[in-house]
């Protein structure tokens, strides 16, 4: 049986997941499967490779998805198994939601609807991701066909202020634990696949502060060559995924490959 790798982007359509979906389908030839919530898949489709030339659209297919809903990722993960061809897997996926709502300066200003959103999406959803997703991941007994082949990559895109041992400033109470819980689910999961003994591991990525949405509000107070744009991030973030060795999976790693503490 011939094997068929793909790359998943989720959710693939702002700032960082869209321009990592960009550069997969430009500097790959992996099929690429990319998930939206909003909008027609073909618009969306359209928008990602408007800036694109010479790739083929055939590879990439659009999958719906919502992250605050469970069934929701259930049903993504139903559509992709029945869409991929026989011998497939999970080569490299990049789970990328992440909200900041309100970084809080201290502990009058956490807000319970807050902390709930905050967790629905930087944590949760990333958690059944790995229950609907990590089927796709390559099986124990595919080991030997992969033997030659690193080991396939599954990328939580997180945030260095997850780290309790590199919090020396305080305050983003939800944003901060969000992450860190983030950390230690990805972390878990990586023992599991060990564990189970597939050929794939899983890593966090810090990609820096980027020019989005995201972090509008603090691009006056980040250093210039601290600031990254998307397509720039994106860049960094492949080749670091790209270049990390089975000696340093279940860790995070920032966009210049350097480990983030815990």
């Amino acid at each position: 049986m011939s094997l068929n790798p793909f790359a998943l982007v989720t959710p693939s359509t702002r700032g960082l997941s869209a321009a990592l979906t960009r550069r997969l389908l430009s500097k790959s030839e992996l099929p690429v499967y990319a998930t939206y919530r909003k909008g027609s898949p073909e618009k969306v489709k359209d928008e990602l490779l408007r800036p694109l030339d010479g790739v083929d659209p055939s590879r990439l297919k659009m999958i719906h998805l919502d992250l605050e809903d469970e069934s929701s990722i259930r049903s993504a993960a139903e559509k992709l198994d029945e869409t991929l061809p026989s011998g497939s897997y999970l080569h490299t996926g990049f789970f990328t939601g992440g909200v900041l709502l309100n970084p809080e300066k201290q502990p009058d200003d956490i807000d319970l609807a807050i902390v709930r959103k905050t967790f629905d999406v930087n944590v949760f959803s990333h958690l059944f991701l790995m229950k609907h997703f990590a089927r796709f991941l390559p099986s124990a007994s595919m080991s030997g066909s992969l033997s030659d082949q690193p080991l396939a990559k599954w990328v939580h895109i997180t945030a260095r202020v997850g780290s309790i041992g590199d919090n020396r400033k305080g305050g983003w109470y939800s944003y901060r634990a969000s992450k860190a819980a983030l950390n230690q689910a990805m972390h878990t999961f990586d023992l599991h696949l060990m564990q189970k003994k597939r050929p794939a591991m899983a890593v966090g990525i810090h990609p820096g502060t980027m020019k989005t949405e995201l972090s509008k509000d603090f691009w006056k107070s980040t250093p210039e060559d601290q600031l990254h744009e998307p397509e720039e991030a994106a860049e960094q973030v492949l080749d670091v995924v790209e270049g990390l060795r089975e000696d340093q999976r279940g860790a995070v790693w920032d966009w210049a490959g350097k480990e983030v503490v815990w």
